[in-house]
């Protein structure tokens, strides 16, 4: 799914509503400002019966999609506030009355808000209550160039917008369209037509603007130092009379999209990287200066830094210079002249653990990658507990017993250049997706791993709150000392290795979690674990059942060793067997806990609480 642009550079917002009609005006609103954005994914209903407003706002602000909120500013102003860091990274918010009549930017004013509420004003009759003192009075923002070009030090525009506001003499050299409504304020000098826009105001740095118009063709070595890509693209565009605010875009062969050299350039740079097939490089050969038959034999092209340079910058370009190189990195770069060839961007994976299922549970990492991928994968019952957060989106639902279709689908995915969530309950690396797409990875493609583009893209592991974490917080304590989990299934793993390490749990005296107790078809191995636990712990060993963890069905019933029965079991329960030292006690609070008891398992400071000295109030 691609963001429709509301203006250039930025992306689609997201309406957030409370009300019916909110939600219609969020609807025709969105129309308005990003036609053919996808309205599913566009406008999110929150409120009674739908998904907290709260923390919606957080993820879509974390994941940093613009947000238009038709609701009270206060509302979006107490919801964000935690949030706040960096005005220069975080998107855009704008509050948007109720009746269209007025859209205020409160956050990234400069970045997208003070145009979006002007659009939003014009497209609904309303008014855009600007209030940033640049927009208002110079008409213009020194901190926010438009597409297309770049601001040497960003930092330094803040003191020059005061300095022109308290009148202070300024002149500007270079001509930009864009900084007309400076022309009552500021004496014009005369520049070469290629030299930089630089705006001098007395008593404050020189802001310096250069049109973003090279694009770099890169590559490297596999393993090549960052450190040294990034010397040697920063020397070879001094030596040829470029400033790095110059460059546009960093582009390679796909078969680099995995080096870290590459990102970090990119990175350093502060511009997007995207990558070409070896195939569409091949085409370019008869525009490069240095072909080679070398590089041809290594990866299937005649060239790969001057032909991700041509590639980008249009069929009318030339080189701005030829190939140069390090040790283990070449660059080679040409100025922009006309469209560019298509591309792909580095594709992610997140393997996403989303807790058991409580919204309140789910990390904000998490919540920030399931908003920002482009596509949705999993089980559809934990896709469906991410509520507006993956409302809209492509998704792929995949039923259980699907693990290995699941996992391959979003790495291959993932493979074409997309930004994909593979979703899983619990934390994703325990008994989830986790592993299976590491050992997807791991196999060679002949072997039944994934294709070399697979193979290549991001993947990004977010822990989530596991079940065996979210019973013991829920209970007390019981993990407070040494604790392992085992999986109960005998679906993949050997019953003889399972009973193996439920004899290795109960002769360790671990407090032990299991998962997967039982199955529909499979109800033994429970009674199994229970017999093997009587051998070396007491029959009144605390056991806690904890059913349906996060949901609304969530309940925490107490058992003991000697008690606990396989029928008060199913597929949604853990099972959380004490250790010889477990605990419970019983509170007065019966809502509290498991009806009012609480379990835990002491980590040893007894001793010292019974060796402290008593006051002589409680000897008396």
């Amino acid at each position: 799914m691609t963001d429709t642009p509301v203006s250039p550079g930025l992306r689609a917002p997201v309406f957030v509503a409370l009300t019916d009609a909110g939600e219609a005006l969020a609807r025709r609103a969105l129309a308005a400002v990003a036609p053919g954005a996808d309205l599913a994914s566009g406008v999110v209903r929150c409120g009674p019966g739908a998904a907290p407003a709260a923390e919606t706002l957080r993820a879509l602000f974390a994941a940093g999609r613009p947000v238009v909120g038709v609701m009270a500013a206060g509302i979006l102003v107490r919801a964000l506030a935690p949030m706040l860091g960096d005005k220069r990274a975080e998107p855009a918010v704008v509050a948007l009355a109720e009746d269209g009549s007025a859209a205020v930017p409160l956050l990234g004013g400069h970045r997208g808000a003070n145009a979006l509420a002007r659009r939003l004003g014009e497209a609904l009759g309303g008014v855009a209550a600007v209030t940033t003192a640049g927009d208002v009075s110079l008409g213009v923002a020194l901190d926010a160039p438009p597409q297309g070009w770049r601001l040497e030090a960003p930092a330094d525009a803040k003191a020059a917008m005061a300095g022109l506001l308290a009148g202070r003499p300024a002149r500007l050299s270079g001509e930009a369209e864009w900084l007309a409504p400076l022309a009552g304020r500021v004496a014009a000098e005369p520049a070469a037509e290629d030299a930089p826009v630089v705006l001098t105001v007395e008593g404050c740095a020189p802001l310096v603007y250069r049109r973003a118009r090279l694009v770099l063709g890169v590559g490297c070595a596999r393993y090549c130092a960052p450190e040294q890509m990034i010397g040697l693209v920063r020397k070879t565009l001094a030596e040829n009379g470029f400033a790095a605010a110059e460059v546009a875009e960093v582009r390679s062969i796909d078969l680099k999209a995995d080096e870290a050299a590459i990102r970090a350039l990119g990175e350093d740079l502060g511009v997007p990287v995207r990558f070409h097939s070896a195939a569409e490089l091949e085409a370019l050969t008869p525009r490069l200066a240095n072909p080679s038959e070398v590089v041809f034999a290594e990866v299937g092209c005649h060239g790969v830094a001057e032909a991700s340079a041509l590639a980008g910058a249009g069929e009318a370009s030339v080189l701005a210079f030829e190939k140069e190189k390090s040790a283990d990195a070449t660059v080679a770069g040409a100025v922009i002249a006309g469209a560019a060839a298509p591309s792909r961007a580095r594709g992610r994976l997140s393997v996403v653990g989303i807790g058991p299922g409580a919204a309140d549970w789910r990390t904000p990492e998490a919540s920030r990658l399931v908003a920002a991928a482009e596509e949705v994968v999993g089980y559809n019952l934990y896709i469906d507990l991410l509520g507006p957060l993956a409302a809209g989106k492509p998704r792929a639902d995949f039923a259980l017993g699907e693990e290995e279709a699941r996992c391959r689908h979003a790495l291959e995915r993932a493979g074409e250049g997309r930004d994909v969530a593979l979703v899983c309950s619990g934390d994703a690396g325990i008994y989830a997706m986790g592993a299976l797409v590491m050992e997807l990875l791991d196999r060679p493609a002949e072997r039944g791993g994934v294709s070399d583009a697979a193979r290549r893209v991001e993947v990004v592991m977010a822990p989530g709150i596991s079940a065996l974490q979210a019973a013991s917080a829920r209970a007390g304590a019981l993990i407070g000392h040494d604790f392992c989990a085992v999986s109960l299934s005998d679906l993949l793993t050997p019953r003889e290795d399972v009973l193996k390490r439920l004899r290795a749990a109960a002769a360790g005296d671990f407090v032990t979690a299991l998962y997967n107790p039982v199955s529909r078809r499979r109800r033994d191995l429970l009674d199994a674990c229970r017999e093997i636990m009587l051998e070396h712990r007491p029959a009144e060993t605390p056991v806690l059942l904890a059913h349906s963890l996060g949901r609304p069905e969530e309940r925490l019933e107490l058992r003991t060793l000697a008690t606990l029965k396989t029928d008060e079991v199913d597929m949604l329960t853990v099972v959380m067997i004490g250790a010889s030292r477990s605990r419970a006690f019983r509170t007065g609070d019966a809502g509290a806990g498991a009806q009012g008891w609480r379990i835990y398992t002491p980590r040893g400071y007894a001793k010292r609480i019974d060796a402290a000295p008593k006051s002589t109030e409680e000897v008396s």
